[in-house]
This record gives structure tokens, sequence and C-alpha cells, in this order.
């Protein structure tokens, strides 16, 4: 008896998956298999950014997608799939349950426990998983027995399980551009295996640019409507099928609105409109509260948010805001929509135009200081005198202001260890204006009432005040500001860099890494390298941060040691940043030429650069006494020459030099700041050795030395020996520019 075939499944499986990918609709047949295919999310995917080079490194960490719709979650799982040599196991959150997290990660244990192999676990839809589900999966991601990539549309950071959010990536997918849509469309037309290319299909421009247009930039929305366009639009007698604007119109008749009253887009949307009442623009304020109307929003969530606004934001410098908001809520619940739009936009038009101030933010000054500082006790003077005026004293010594003329007197209000306090600033806007100088006026008035000792009442019997808390943390002030000064150089460089998330930034004199570890923190899906002057610089900033993520840290490039090329590709960098990295400036313009060749079109090179010129002039601390009249002037006029002599490129130029040089080399300066620094500084043995170190030619004494007479020169040696233990000003001046590449 002849033996029974095996089934052949497989095959039979081969040929459904074939039959079922041929007749798949049109977005899933053109979904991108690789990065090259893929388009668009360039801040996130571009060449060098941190996410590209992870895949194809093949080193990937967990991950999560966060987007909208059409923008290529999905797409971006299905391409790490096709290039990672990990196990990759598919799953959706609607659909699985805890038995299949189970399996997969059975499976996932089996693979690593047989073949070494990891395993990647695509769940698509995560924030659909309930508490259980990814209770479930936690520890498995945490021991590293799976990698987890999920794809979300909601804000992970509230729809997802925090213990999964901190030990994942993020990364934000855009909507699509127009020009990235025109790219999808074009390649879906021409594709012949898997678009429309052995179809003679013409589109009119003007129809191709409404359906990009109405897409949204949702790449499915698009190629959907692109498929019913050609699918139901019959080949005319020459077999061309023609989609004009009729059709176009038909196949993607409305734009949709995203919206979602729980979701990301809702707390979008509202931020936008309140920041745009906020900023005094009515324009964007009727848009946004338009779209939130026209997507079936609360209009109650809407008047609430603008009371809150019509006080934090408006407050004094209008105070008939509320009036206002509070009357065309009130309509609103009489009247009801649709005619009750008309309320949402007056109260929105009154707020956009009022005069703004947050002054009452002043509040939470006074919270923190309830919360933070040692209880303080009710001043005798104020405590009610109904009860114990007699066996305690309380009450005694306030005075009545109505017994004065303006109903005003000067007297002590807050507690003993905040007398002097300051909370509430008074803006110059609108009525709050009106009231500002009398505020500032008895402020000052209190003040020196206080000081004065004649504002405050006499101590409680038995008891004693407490120590000015104020005054001793005013005493313990350390000597220096220099770190409070690099910590604001540092904050200003980034408020002018303005560097994202995905920006690739060059940190031109990396040095201690003041500038290239926050750069770290703020291109978190990009990348930073940072310039070296010496191998040891290099490896002292590469250990700084041992435990970092191999992926995040800095790229450290050495400088060639004339520093006239940057070992570096042209069009690379969105941000250069560059502290005190042109000190010769007159030997710098070839490094400037490079730094515009490295920056994309667009990006800005932000520098803080001191200037000599305008910093401290050491004869400020010499005792003048110990000069005659002549050697003085002399001695003045030669320190003077130190910083005009045009042979000395440390010192012989000024910010409209630096100006010049950035023009030069075709940087457009789109921003200029001077920050000065007044640091009490004191002069110790090594300052004196270094001034009078008559061997090393660029000393102070040195460079002085031939202007002066022998007798001179000894006068100015003791002079600066005198110095040695004081403490003294030192002034030094920074000025931080932007400059852009046009």
């Amino acid at each position: 008896m002849p033996k029974k075939r095996k089934a052949t499944t497989p095959l039979f499986d081969q040929a459904l998956a074939d039959r079922m990918e041929k007749e798949a609709p049109l977005a899933a047949r053109m979904r991108p298999r690789t990065l090259d295919e893929f388009v668009g999310q360039e801040h996130i995917i571009g060449p060098g950014r941190l996410l590209r080079r992870a895949i194809q490194a093949d080193q990937l960490s967990s991950l999560i997608f966060y987007g909208p719709p059409g923008t290529g979650k999905t797409t971006l799982a299905r391409i790490i799939a096709n290039t990672t040599k990990a196990h990759f196991i598919a799953i959706n959150a609607v659909l699985a349950g805890v038995r299949d997290i189970r399996a997969a990660i059975e499976e996932a244990q089996e693979r690593r426990r047989m073949y070494g192999q990891r395993t990647i676990l695509f769940v698509d839809e995560v924030h659909r998983f309930n508490k259980a589900q990814q209770d479930a999966l936690l520890p498995w991601v945490e021991n590293g027995t799976v990698i987890l990539i999920g794809a979300t549309t909601e804000n992970p950071y509230f729809e997802v399980n925090k213990a999964l959010v901190s030990r994942s990536r993020i990364f934000q997918l855009k909507p699509l551009t127009d020009d990235d849509l025109r790219k999808i469309a074009e390649r879906a037309l021409t594709d012949p295996e898997r678009g429309y290319g052995k179809l003679r299909v013409r589109i009119d421009p003007d129809a191709l640019e409404h359906l990009i247009n109405v897409a949204n930039g949702d790449a499915r929305a698009l190629l959907n409507a692109l498929e019913l366009a050609v699918e139901t639009t019959p080949p005319d007698e020459d077999g061309v099928i023609h989609i004009d604007m009729a059709v176009a119109e038909e196949s993607i008749q409305r734009r949709a609105v995203l919206y979602d009253k729980e979701g990301d887009v809702h707390f979008d949307t509202i931020s936008a409109f309140i920041k745009s009442l906020r900023g005094s623009d009515p324009d964007a304020a009727l848009y946004w509260l338009a779209k939130m109307i026209y997507a079936g929003e609360d209009p109650h969530f809407i008047f609430r948010r603008m009371l809150i606004l019509a006080s934090e934001d408006v407050g004094l410098a209008d105070p008939n805001a509320i009036a206002v908001v509070t009357a065309c809520a009130d309509a609103f619940d009489r009247v009801g929509l649709p005619e009750g739009q008309f309320h949402l936009a007056q109260a929105a038009l009154y707020l956009a135009t009022a005069p703004k101030s947050n002054s009452v933010m002043a509040y939470f000054d006074a919270l923190k200081a309830v919360e933070e500082e040692r209880e303080g006790e009710v001043p005798t003077h104020l405590k009610d005198a109904s009860r114990d005026k007699e066996g305690f004293g309380h009450g005694k010594g306030y005075v009545y202001p109505h017994a004065y003329r303006d109903h005003w007197v000067a007297q002590q209000y807050l507690p003993d260890n905040l007398k002097g306090k300051v909370f509430y600033r008074p803006s110059d806007q609108g009525y709050e204006a009106r009231i500002r100088a009398l505020v500032e006026q008895r402020r000052e008035a209190q003040l020196a009432a206080m000081l004065e000792g004649n504002a405050t009442g006499p101590p409680e019997v038995l008891t004693y005040a407490p120590g000015d808390r104020t005054t001793d943390r005013w005493l313990q002030r350390t000597l220096s500001r220099v770190g409070e000064h690099l910590a604001r150089e540092r904050e200003r460089v980034f408020d002018m860099a303005q560097v994202q998330r995905h920006h690739l930034v060059l940190d031109l004199r990396a040095g201690s890494g003041l500038l290239t570890w926050e750069a770290v923190r703020r291109a978190a899906e990009g990348g930073v390298w940072a310039l070296m002057d010496t191998p040891r610089d290099a490896q002292a900033l590469v250990s700084f941060y041992p435990d970092l993520d191999p992926l995040r840290r800095p790229r450290v490039l050495l400088a060639h040691g004339d520093q006239d090329g940057l070992p570096l590709r042209s069009d690379l960098f969105d941000v250069v940043l560059a502290r005190n990295a042109l000190t010769h400036l007159p030997e710098q313009t070839a490094l400037l030429v490079e730094v515009r060749r490295v920056l994309r079109l667009g990006g800005a090179l932000v520098l803080a650069q001191r200037v000599p010129r305008r910093g401290q002039r050491l004869s400020a601390f010499l005792p003048r006494s110990a000069f005659d009249e002549d050697t003085w002037a002399t001695l003045r006029a030669a320190e003077e020459s130190l910083f005009t002599d045009p042979s000395d490129p440390m010192t012989a130029w000024d910010v409209e030099d630096l100006r010049t040089a950035l023009e030069a080399a075709g940087l457009t300066v789109e921003t200029q700041e001077m920050m000065r620094l007044d640091a009490t500084v004191r002069i110790t043995r090594a300052h004196v050795r270094r001034w009078l170190d008559e061997e090393n030619p660029r000393s102070y004494v040195a460079r002085l030395a031939p202007h002066l007479s022998p007798a001179g020169v000894e006068t100015l040696r003791r002079a600066l020996a005198s110095l040695e233990g004081q403490h003294v000003t030192w002034r030094s001046v920074t000025v931080v520019m932007r400059a852009v590449k046009k």
C-alpha cells in the first residue's frame, strides 16, 4: 500500500500569503521595507540620527513610537524586523491578552536558551494594554528577555505604564509634510510591482495637490484616496485613467480633524488656544477655538480654561476680564449652541486683546515661603486684642489706617523672619500700571519705617524676637560668582541656539564639557560631536559619564594642530556651539569658513567669546599714591596699549571685529548680547608671581617695562606685591552672538 503523502501546508500558506499581498490595499502594498524607502521623519531617522544609527548597528533598546495615524510607526517596526538579526514577534494590544504575552515570552526564552538569539516584541497600539497586561510584560523587559517596540497614537507619558516608559526611548513622529506625501503618491503611481506603474494613470497637478492637502499629513489617508480614485475611474478609449479635480474631490471629500477629547491632541489644542490668548494673538485664538468647537469639544471646558486665564494671565492689568468671561459663560448656559458660539468668541477676543499681567503668581511665591521658611508668628500688634490684650499685650501698637490721610500708614504686617520680603510686583500693563507707582512708594516707605524701627510693635511678653535668618544667609554668600555666571552664560547660549531634540550639534571647543553635556541632554534623538584639543582632554570628556549609553555619548574629534579644517563632511550640523574658541581672532578666519561649511543651510553658530579689550585693567587695583604723576600717566597709557596693539592677536580686537570676521566667513549675525561678570577674587601669591615674571615676555611687568624707567619698574613691582591677599572685584565681559548660514 503506497505511503500517504505528507500535506504541503507550507506551500499552500505561501501561496495564500502571496495572493493576500497582491490583493492587499494600496497602503499596505506600498509600505516601505527598508530605511532607504522610508519617506519623512528626517528628525529621527535622517542621516546621523540616533535611531538610524541604532537600526543600522542592530543595537536597539526598548522603543516607543508615538505619533498620529499614518506617520510610519508600524512601518518603522517592520523595517526593524527586516534588518535585525534578532527574532521578531508582533502582536496587537487590542487582540492580545496575557496568554499571548506569556506565549511570546516563552518563545523568547527558548530562542535565548537554544540559540543565544535576542527577541524583539512589537506591540501595536501599546496604550490599549490594560494594567494587568503591562505588568505581565514589565519583568521581561526589565531583565532583557525581550526588547519592546511599542506603537501608540496616545501620549505614552499619560497612557503607558510609567515603568515601561522609563525603560524605553521614546520617539515622536510628526505628520508628514506635503513634499513627503507627494513623494509617496508619485512612488505609488510609478511602482510596477506594488503600485500602479503598469497602468496608464494621469493625475492632474491640482487634483494631486488636493489629495495631499486634505490628507493632512496622513500617508494612509492619501494612499486610500488615491486607490479609490484609480480603482473607480474607468480608462478612456486610449486606456488612460484620468484623475481630475472632480474625481479627487469625490475620493477624499473632507479634511479629518485629528482630535480626541481624552487624548494628547485635546491637550495640545487647548494649550495652543491658551497660549494664543496669553500671547495676545486674536486670530490664532479664534482658529484654535473654532477647531475645538468643530471637533465637538465641551464649551464648558473651554470657558473654565478662559476663567483661569482671566486671573492667571490678565489679572489686575484688566480686573474686568474675569467679569466679562463669567458673563459670557452665563449667557452661553442660557442660549446654548449654535448661537452660544458668539459668547465663546467674545470672551476669547476680550482676553486676547486685554493687557496682560501674571502678578497674581506672587501668591505661589508666598506659598513657597510658607512651605520653606520657619513658621512666622503673627506680630504682636496684629494679633486679636479682644481676648488677651491685658495679659499678653496682643494688639498693642497697632495703627489704624483710616485715621490717616489716604487711609494708609506705614507699619509691619509680615512676620519678623520675612520683614522686607517682596512677593507682589505690579506689571506696567493696563490698570496695574496705574497702581504700580503707588504700591512701590508705599513699599519703600514701609521698608524705611522698618529699618528705622518705628513700624514694629513691642515684642510679646515673656518672648524674644528670632534672629534675622535672611541677613545670616546674605552674610554666608561665597565670594566668587563665577559658577553662577557660567550657568547664566550656558543658559543664554542655549536660548540663542534653540537646540531641538533631533538636532545634530557640534561643540567647537568642548574643553570641560560645559556646553557638550547640555547639548547631549537637549538633542536626545539627534547627535553631538565634541571637538577637543588633545587626546588627554578627549579621554577626560568620554570618562565623565562612563555609564551613558554609547549611542548617546558625544562623538569626540581631535582638532588639527593648525585648526585650519574640521574633519567632518559638509552641511552636517544644525547648530555649532563655540565658547572662547576664537581667542586669537585674526587667525580664526579659516576656522569660521570651515564652520560655515559644516553647517546646514539655515543652521546657526552660537558663540560666547570673552572680549579682553572690555575687561579688567590691573592698574585699577594698584595704590595710586605709590606713583608720581608722570610714572602713573605712563603706566596707564602703556597698559591701554596692550589692548590696542595690532601685533597682539589675543587682545587687539573688539566686538565689531568679531562681527566682521563672521560676515567675512559668509555668516549672518542675527543676535548679539553682552554679559558682564563682576566677581570678587582673592589675589594669591601665584597671581603676583605670574604678573612679576620678567622671563615670560607676556607677563604684565615684562610688557610694561619698556615704557617705564628702572625706578618706575621697581615701583610697579612693589605695588603688585602689595596686592597679595586682597579681595578685589574683577570685571570680565563676554559677547554672545548667533550667526546663521543663509
